[in-house]
């Protein structure tokens, strides 16, 4: 079983077909303060959850040192959407580039600058994507990762 964490639901279809996909059940947890972290992780554990999705939210990012203490202490493997969780810590990350995303605002600034209306500027969606790996955490964790894993991930941390 799998488990997301989430502060708010609308994603929850798209990852239950892709468990199903994989054989595997979601149990959603929804966490719309810090104040409800402790008890979403209390629910994984008692659901025996083998894994924890981290959905990208504003919320989780700010507190992300609290929610990579709670994976640890409950000795769940954790997934997050930025590359800033395992910089801190935390197992690993796959999502959009952080870095791209601020240089692809700056050349939307400087178009805008240059003369160009917004509403005639394209909607950009992310195009560049970073698997990072935290080895010294998985090694904490006693968890091994596969060679293939480390192979393709862009940055992996020791």
């Amino acid at each position: 079983m799998i488990a997301l964490l989430v502060n708010s639901i609308p994603a929850i279809r798209e990852l239950n077909d892709a468990a199903r996909k994989i054989g595997q059940d979601v149990v959603v947890l929804n966490a719309d303060a810090e104040r409800e972290f402790e008890p979403a992780f209390a629910s994984l554990t008692a659901k025996r959850a083998s894994a924890l999705v981290v959905a990208d939210d504003a919320l989780f990012a700010g507190r992300r040192a609290r929610l990579i203490e709670l994976a640890a202490r409950h000795a769940v493997p954790a997934i997050y959407g930025r590359r800033e969780y395992p910089d801190a810590d935390g197992l690993i990350s796959y999502g959009a580039s952080t870095v791209d995303q601020y240089y692809q605002c700056g050349v939307y600034v400087g178009r805008i600058l240059k003369g160009a209306r917004p509403g005639d500027l394209p909607f950009l969606q992310p195009t560049k994507f970073e698997l990072v790996l935290n080895l010294k955490t998985a090694k904490a964790m006693g968890l091994s990762v596969p060679p293939a894993l480390i192979a393709r991930a862009d940055a992996i941390i020791e």
